[in-house]
């Protein structure tokens, strides 16, 4: 089935037990996205929001909110597109060679974007101040639009083929924000758009921008998907949605024919204003910064449109269906485009960017007792430089000949890693190098440091599989809680400062210098504010570690020590995890809003308790 509405693709999700209608009103400020979360929560249906108060439209969210629900609405051509991307076949290609992908005309075919001469989204205007003013988190600045599919072209070969698409988030209203004439976007320079954006900036021409909401499915996973560089967004989403991108060009802007919203504007070269906060997909607030404006032209609707929405959060969200299906229709595309690589995860709930880990071959070792990492901190450096994979903060990597473990059994996965560190050879730190902007474990925006953390070879100690309650702490120090095997939590005073932490961790060390000299050992020690916490469960210790902390300034170890320039340690590594002064606040549900949700579930959820 191939969608040519969001409208028939919320109905065939309906027909098929996938998606509850909410006929009573709801609030846009938290509540929906507090129903949205507890739903998601609970793997729950796509909801279709019948009466959003303030708006007459509907809105829509949950869409993606499990894999199987995603893949059940590109069930017709999810396929063939696999087949294309094993094959390496950008499908506009295939179409020159015919009878060499004879199997994939048709995919290929509605590759091609179809230019019409009108559509329904040309039918009806209105105000920003009409749409869904949805408000996720209690202290962001405004509503934001969370499922855009923000549209650009290259000014200097502009056309439908020469554009890109990007999921960029769009605050509305709010801030210095002009109603209904000014509003923010918020992407990087290194994104598609951006060098769109830098083009115009050098011709001193404004960037014409076309923000498009609905439409078919896969425009909007499109916006995510991603492609080789050069190859327009909108050609794989016409492969996936089995149908060709109808668009149409209407007072200088290409509008997507079918979509329920687009909102046509510019971006002049070097006009800002502050935009955020926002509850970001890290479980922070991403805060306020100067981010591009755009001046609103118009906003076009479809008769019944629809607002889709999602809410962003401490992971796992909507999102992460995002990441699992791009797992699943390109499988084993990246690790092709690496060699020696045979797989990597972005580990969703430390956030994504922030944790990567990776397998690898050690495939040209001269020498048969040479154990050391070799290759796999080659192949550290391609991924490293690979287009999303270079926000990573932490790159774990192991060579496994044996094909024993896999990146997706996490816990599996550390404990082989663990076993085999060599903690005074095994890290290696890039020291004042670019950051996440979403990332404020660094102490400047986009500012931070990487490190890589190889392990190759045998065996080389058992690792702890108990708490340790016996442990000779200072005062201020207390716990030894177990995260997983190897690891351990202890509870360290509140960090005030980068001297005053560098002789907390100097008194640590001290008091832990023996603490390998039993059978099983400890390889990693997490100091963070509660113990009990971040040990509860491995969401809690993924995401505690790995997003409260930056390497270069937040890593120290027993008995630490450098040489050559090169830092180890002698004993277990220890990672600062505690909350830093200048990190952002972590995002909190709002208890009178969810006590408003629990009247919700349990009117439209009998198994809501």
């Amino acid at each position: 089935m191939s969608y040519k509405s969001l409208e028939s693709c919320i109905n065939d999700l309906e027909s098929n037990g996938h998606l509850i209608r909410i006929k009573e009103e709801i609030d846009p400020y938290l509540e929906m996205a507090s129903l949205h979360l507890r739903v998601y929560e609970a793997q729950g249906p796509a909801l279709l929001f019948e009466n959003v108060k303030g708006s007459k439209f509907k809105a829509v969210s949950n869409l993606f909110g499990t894999l199987d629900r995603s893949k059940f609405i590109f069930r017709h051509q999810i396929e063939d597109v696999k087949r294309l991307i094993d094959l390496k076949i950008n499908p506009v290609n295939a179409l020159k060679q015919p009878f060499k992908n004879i199997g994939l005309i048709k995919t290929a075919w509605n590759a091609l974007p179809k230019k019409v001469r009108n559509g329904p989204i040309l039918l009806n205007t209105c105000n920003i101040t009409d749409i869904p003013a949805i408000v996720n988190w209690k202290e962001d600045g405004g509503p934001f639009v969370t499922l855009p599919i923000v549209y650009t072209e290259d000014v200097e070969q502009l056309g439908v083929m020469n554009s890109n698409i990007g999921m960029y988030r769009i605050q509305l209203s709010g801030n210095d924000y002009v109603n209904n004439k000014e509003i923010g976007l918020h992407y990087q320079l290194h994104r598609g758009i951006g060098v769109h954006q830098t083009k115009s900036n050098n011709k001193g021409q404004p960037l014409k921008v076309s923000i498009m909401l609905g439409g078919p499915p896969s425009l909007t996973f499109s916006a995510v998907m991603p492609l080789p560089e050069g190859m327009a967004e909108v050609t794989f989403a016409g492969a996936l949605g089995g149908r060709r991108f109808h668009y149409l060009n209407h007072n200088g802007y290409t509008l997507g024919a079918d979509c329920d919203f687009v909102i046509t504007g510019y971006v002049n070269p070097g006009e800002n204003k502050p935009e955020g906060p926002f509850g970001d997909h890290l479980g922070y607030y991403s805060l306020k910064h100067p981010f591009p404006l755009m001046h609103v032209e118009k906003v076009y609707h479809k008769p019944n449109a629809i607002w889709p929405f999602t809410v962003v959060g401490r992971p796992p969200q909507e999102d992460t269906s995002f990441g699992a299906l791009i797992h699943e229709i390109t499988g084993n595309a990246i690790p092709n485009e690496i060699p020696g690589l045979k797989e990597v995860n972005a580990v969703d709930a430390a956030g994504v960017h922030p944790l990567l880990l990776a397998v690898g071959q050690e495939r040209y070792t001269p020498y048969l007792n040479d154990t050391r990492p070799s290759e796999i901190l080659t192949i550290a450096n391609h991924i490293l430089g690979k287009g999303q994979m270079s926000l990573a903060k932490y790159l774990f990597i192991c060579a496994d000949a044996q094909n024993k473990i896999s990146t997706h059994d996490i816990v599996k996965y550390f404990e082989f890693v663990f076993e085999r560190i060599d903690f005074e050879r095994d890290l290696h730190f890039y020291t004042k190098t670019s950051m996440d902007t979403l990332d404020y474990s660094g102490e400047g925006l986009n500012e931070g440091s990487k490190v890589v953390i190889a392990a190759a070879g045998e065996k080389k100690r058992e690792l702890i599989k108990s708490s340790l309650n016996d442990l000779n702490l200072p005062l201020e120090f207390e716990g030894g809680k177990l995260c997983i095997p190897g690891v351990i939590a202890i509870k360290g005073p509140k960090y005030s400062n980068k001297e005053k932490a560098k002789q907390e961790y100097l008194s640590l060390s001290t008091s832990l210098k023996n603490i390998n000299n039993n059978n099983e050992q400890v390889a990693l020690i997490v100091l963070c504010d509660d113990a009990d916490f971040t040990s509860q469960t491995l969401n809690n210790w993924l995401w505690v570690t790995f997003t409260r902390s930056n390497p270069s300034t937040d890593i120290s170890g027993v008995n630490e020590f450098i040489n050559d320039k090169h830092w180890g340690c002698k004993g277990p590594f220890i990672i600062d995890a505690r909350v830093k002064p200048h990190h952002a606040p972590a995002l909190i549900l709002d208890p009178e809003v969810e006590k408003r949700t629990d009247r919700l579930m349990d009117k439209y959820f009998t198994n809501s308790k």
